[in-house]
């Protein structure tokens, strides 16, 4: 027969493994809501981060369309068939940049602009500086090996004879002479066409101009 003392130990070591056994439990529960706790953190955090980059991503989706480059032709007036570009960009940029028209009459260019202080460059120049330079409100008179020889000697003396205003070969155009500008381009038959002097009338340092006043000289000169 077990003696009181003995059932008395019995009782507390019952009650101490019970103890232990319901904190036993308790740490487990405690784990558990843990662990539910970090992967309902994570779901959230990463629904955000998905769901962010979502809304992020269509939101510049829809501004680059916004800003997409347009163009339009003119239909009527002194410069019908003249074709005109909006949404162009003016960031300055290292290297080549790829142009939504040729010769390029606007967008990111490189931070040097092309002299044209009324210069005659007899060979091609870079697109990015000379797109620089309509920038800053010139007017840039390109040419092909097509153009009559009485036609180019011709705007070339218009040009040395005009601040703000440049002009040099460029093969890769749509006729033998355009007459461009920031965001406009016209195609001209010859020298005499007389849109060539009110295209230098109006775009010279036109209101077409960003940069209006900027300079002409100071720049890349080759």
């Amino acid at each position: 027969m077990a003696s009181k003392g003995s059932k008395t130990k019995n009782a507390a070591a019952a009650r101490r493994e019970k103890i232990e056994e319901l904190r036993r439990a308790e740490r487990a529960r405690d784990r558990r809501y843990r662990i539910i706790t970090i992967v309902s953190c994570t779901v959230i955090v990463v629904g955000l981060v998905v769901g962010g980059y979502f809304i992020i991503d269509a939101t510049k989706e829809k501004d680059e369309k916004a800003k997409a480059v347009t163009m339009t032709t003119v239909k009527t007036g002194t410069f019908k068939g003249m074709k005109t570009w909006k949404n162009l960009g003016r960031t300055h940029v290292d290297g080549k940049v790829d142009y939504a028209m040729s010769p390029p009459v606007g967008g990111n260019h490189n931070q040097v602009w092309q002299n044209c202080n009324g210069d005659v460059y007899d060979k091609p120049i870079a697109n990015e500086n000379a797109v620089h330079a309509l920038e800053h409100g010139s007017v840039w008179v390109t040419y092909t090996d097509k153009a009559a020889a009485k036609d180019v000697t011709a705007l070339e003396k218009r040009v040395k004879a005009t601040p703000y205003s440049l002009m040099s070969p460029y093969q890769d155009q749509d006729g033998p002479i355009l007459l461009n500008a920031w965001g406009v381009q016209l195609k001209v038959d010859s020298a005499d066409d007389p849109r060539v002097a009110k295209f230098f009338e109006d775009y010279v340092q036109g209101k077409q101009t960003p940069e209006k006043g900027a300079a002409c000289t100071g720049g890349k000169a080759e």
